[in-house]
C-alpha cells in the first residue's frame, strides 16, 4: 500500500526562484508560438522555422501564408524595455532570404503591455552598428495584425 505524502515535508523545502526562470531561448519560442496562434486564428497557415535563433542558416522565425495573399517571412522580437536592437547582419540576411524566397519581409515586435505591432524592415531606425525598433517608432510606424495583413 502506498504511503500518503506528508504535506509538512513538502512545505519545508524552500521555494527556489531560479528553477522558475525561463531562458531567452524558451521566451523566444513562447512568443513565436503565440504569434503562430495569432496567424492561425486569423485564417493564415504558419510554421515556425526549425533552428531559428540557434542556427546561422535560418534567417527568419516564422513563415506564413493565406490564399490570395503574398506569403510572409517573419522575424519575431519581444522586449521588456523600450528598444529592440537587431544586428545589421541579421536584418540583411533576413531581407535577402525573404527576397530569394519571394516572401514579404515582416518584423513582428511585442513590447510589454503593447501587444503585437508589425513593421516593414525599412521602417527600422539605423544606429550605425545595429537596426533598432523603439517603442515610439513601433507605435507610429507599426500596425496591428488586422491593419498590416488586410
Amino acid at each position: 500500500m502506498r504511503q500518503p505524502i506528508e504535506l509538512s515535508l513538502m512545505e519545508e523545502e524552500p521555494y527556489r526562484r531560479e528553477t522558475c526562470k525561463m531562458s531567452n531561448k524558451a521566451k523566444g519560442s513562447r512568443v513565436e508560438r503565440e504569434l503562430l496562434t495569432l496567424f492561425t486564428e486569423n485564417g493564415w497557415r504558419s510554421a515556425r522555422v526549425a533552428g531559428s535563433g540557434t542556427n546561422e542558416n535560418t534567417f527568419c522565425d516564422l513563415v506564413a501564408g493565406k490564399a490570395g495573399r503574398k506569403a510572409v517571412a517573419v522575424e519575431v522580437k519581444s522586449c521588456k524595455k523600450d528598444r529592440i536592437y537587431i544586428t545589421r547582419e541579421q536584418i540583411n540576411d533576413f531581407v535577402v532570404f525573404s527576397n530569394i524566397m519571394g516572401l514579404k519581409a515582416v518584423i513582428a515586435v511585442r513590447f510589454n503591455y503593447e501587444g503585437w505591432l508589425f513593421l516593414n524592415p525599412k521602417d527600422m531606425e539605423d544606429t550605425g552598428n545595429n537596426w533598432v525598433v523603439s517603442l515610439n517608432n513601433a507605435r507610429s510606424k507599426g500596425k496591428r495584425f488586422a491593419q498590416f495583413f488586410s
